[in-house]
């Protein structure tokens, strides 16, 4: 009888606070369009911590192995796979499970499907040795580019696509972005790309991320935006994004923009919001929301990181074995750390 080949992973096994451990986990068997991915890096990413605080705002699919910003080597191919081979350099996009039928799937915004599922929440990720991968949703990583860079492909793009794609930021727009993890500075670093004035807001504790933030060319401010916003003209920035995982965020996002401006919500929040939306009315401002990413974002990021036109190394605090997922989770969570990184092998 064969023996059945357990690896670790990091498992969130239960919706209560704190419900995160290392177990054993069975080596995933692949169907025939997917492959089997040796996982060499893999991001922490604040929704990780989310379902590990257990302030996550999306049903999860319990028990579940996390992670989904992650790169590594093809090992295996299912029967059906072409144009891939073993030993392949690929990260991952994050749509596990989609509907290809759906309007959403065929107009290519399958980011955007109803039936859509992630990994780390919909179906086990990538905080493990070994992780099956749909091969439609693979890329491959040029040799030169390293997996700590690779691997945080997936936050750069769904900074990308708040920015580029849903967002109309001009040459010589003000842009403040509300929120310095590691979404907001790289919000912050795209827009910059986007040859826009830029600071990067935050707390008393997000010390530490802002002078990170700084590194990318951006004002750092901490507390009140109001007179960087009314800096030029009185009138507010052009763009907030707002990429703090708290709904009242919004309210300082209406005050700080410019009538006719733009704010656009990429930060996940689950708290109702409580005050009014009426200036949006007033000031004649466009609320656009963000969500994830599809194939020609990941496409254009991966041009860039290896480019070095978008640099993620000032973000990266560390890599951690997976055994050590605690104090790389902790490290981010108390603001020590923009980014964590686990290496599971």
């Amino acid at each position: 009888m064969a023996t059945i080949e357990k690896i670790p992973a990091v498992v969130n096994f239960a919706e209560e606070k704190g419900s995160v451990e290392i177990r054993e986990i069975s080596k995933p068997d692949i169907g025939e369009e997917d492959v089997l991915l040796e996982v060499v890096n893999v991001g922490v990413c604040g929704s990780d911590l989310h379902q590990w605080t257990s302030n996550h705002s999306w049903p999860v699919n319990y028990p579940i192995v996390l992670g989904h910003e992650f790169g590594g080597h093809i090992v295996e191919l299912g029967s059906r796979v072409t144009g891939w081979k073993e030993g392949d350099k690929v990260v991952s996009e994050t749509a596990a499970v989609i509907n290809p039928n759906s309007a959403m799937s065929r107009t290519g915004l399958y980011n955007l499907d109803p039936d859509r599922k992630g990994f780390g929440y919909g179906v086990n990720g990538a905080m493990t040795r070994f992780v099956k991968v749909p091969a439609r949703c693979l890329h491959t990583v040029p040799a030169h580019l390293s997996f700590e860079k690779a691997c945080l492909t997936e936050p750069c793009c769904v900074a990308y696509n708040s920015v580029v794609v849903n967002s109309n930021i001009k040459p010589g727009d003000r842009v403040i972005v509300i929120g310095p993890g590691t979404i907001g500075i790289l919000c912050a670093a795209m827009a910059r790309l986007c040859g826009a004035e830029v600071a990067v807001v935050g707390l008393e504790s997000d010390r530490n991320r802002i002078e990170i933030a700084k590194q990318y060319g951006c004002d750092g401010i901490i507390g009140d935006a109001s007179e960087w916003a009314r800096e030029r003209d009185g009138l507010g920035a052009d763009c907030i994004i707002d990429a703090a995982g708290a709904s009242a965020t919004l309210k300082v996002a209406m005050d700080l923009v410019r009538p006719n401006g733009q704010i656009t919500k990429v930060g996940w929040g689950p708290q109702p919001l409580g005050f009014s939306l009426d200036p949006l009315v007033q000031k004649n401002v466009r609320l656009q929301g963000s969500f994830s990413h599809n194939w020609p974002i990941w496409e254009k990021v991966i041009g860039l990181l290896a480019s070095d036109t978008l640099d993620v190394t000032p973000i990266i605090g560390g890599v951690w074995p997976i055994t050590s997922w605690e104090e790389a989770f902790e490290k981010m969570h108390s603001g020590q750390v923009v980014k964590s990184v686990l290496k599971p092998v």
